[in-house]
């Protein structure tokens, strides 16, 4: 198990989001959270970044406890994240924004071979490589913030709604761009309201309710399950 949450309660203030949840995933595995908006998702992946502190409960990345450590810590042992909404330096270059995304990196070499990669994975992003992030569409700025999260060579990438407000091919091309991440090693966990394109993309999932996990199985199961597509997939089927 390379990332496990036990008993994981969170609180912003004196108000409880997180109830004790429960999560484990394997190398080489996507897992995906799904929810409404205040289901607690985001406020799990900022915990495991070490963002936020839990009031109670554990988390361990390959066996060794992780909660406790500041967030640039948690960077060093190989966990990214790429936020919700991007967040990009709109005032730095594209090749700027990704240099920021190797900060922890003291081998050079190490970080022209990734930016290659990255280039390889996102080739719109080579050909902005000097222009302002602030000036990038939607969806290059969402390549940027991937790929800057990439650029620290994680064991572990954590997903925040990679496909919001882009256009429907763009979330095709994003979501491909995530499998061939995970096939070159990385561990995902994705945090996404488009559930549909989440389950056909991830190997499991977990359903959170009001800072609760009601449900645990299977991507396939998921999808196929009635309380899931009634409320997360329209209830059609696909």
């Amino acid at each position: 198990m390379i990332l496990e949450l036990k008993n994981l309660h969170v609180k912003y203030g004196n108000v409880e989001v997180l109830h004790g949840i429960n999560i484990h995933v394997k190398e080489g595995e996507i897992v995906t959270l799904l929810g409404a908006n205040g289901a607690g998702k985001s406020t799990t992946l900022n915990t495991i970044s070490g963002l936020l502190k839990p009031s109670k409960g554990e988390i361990f990345f390959d066996g060794n406890p992780i909660h406790t450590l500041a967030a640039h810590k948690v960077v060093e042992e190989k966990i990214t994240q790429s936020p919700e909404g991007r967040r990009v330096f709109g005032t730095l270059t594209v090749d700027e924004n990704l240099n920021m995304g190797a900060f922890t990196s003291k081998n050079h070499k190490r970080v022209e071979k990734t930016r290659d990669w990255i280039f390889d994975l996102f080739p719109r992003l080579k050909e902005r490589k000097s222009q302002l992030a602030g000036t990038l569409s939607g969806g290059e700025q969402q390549m940027l913030a991937i790929g800057r999260a990439l650029m620290n060579n994680p064991r572990i990438l954590l997903l925040d709604e990679p496909s919001l407000g882009l256009a429907p091919i763009l979330v095709k091309t994003i979501f491909g761009t995530i499998a061939e991440i995970n096939k070159s090693g990385v561990t995902v966990v994705l945090v996404e309201q488009n559930a549909k394109a989440a389950l056909k993309l991830a190997h499991r999932g977990y359903v959170l309710e009001v800072g609760n996990i009601v449900l645990e199985d299977s991507a396939q199961a998921l999808l196929a399950n009635p309380s899931v597509r009634e409320a997360y997939l329209g209830g059609t089927k696909s």
